[in-house]
């Protein structure tokens, strides 16, 4: 959302923060913004989902 100018003073964008924040909140105290402005910290924490969630997927494999 911070790659989107106004994009938080919309209905739907401040529905999204409100979701998505509780979850991007401790990645974004470990990676700071790039030059001040680039906040990369969603990207890593979709990294981090993915790897979550081929990690469960490969677990239950492996038990069943």
């Amino acid at each position: 959302m911070s790659w989107i100018p106004n994009a938080r003073e919309s209905s739907i964008g401040q529905m999204i923060a409100s979701i998505a924040e509780p979850y991007l909140a401790p990645f974004r105290k470990f990676i700071p913004p790039i030059g001040g402005m680039l906040d990369i910290s969603p990207i890593v924490a979709i990294f981090a989902l993915q790897f979550v969630q081929y990690g469960i997927a490969a677990l239950f494999s492996f038990v069943s």
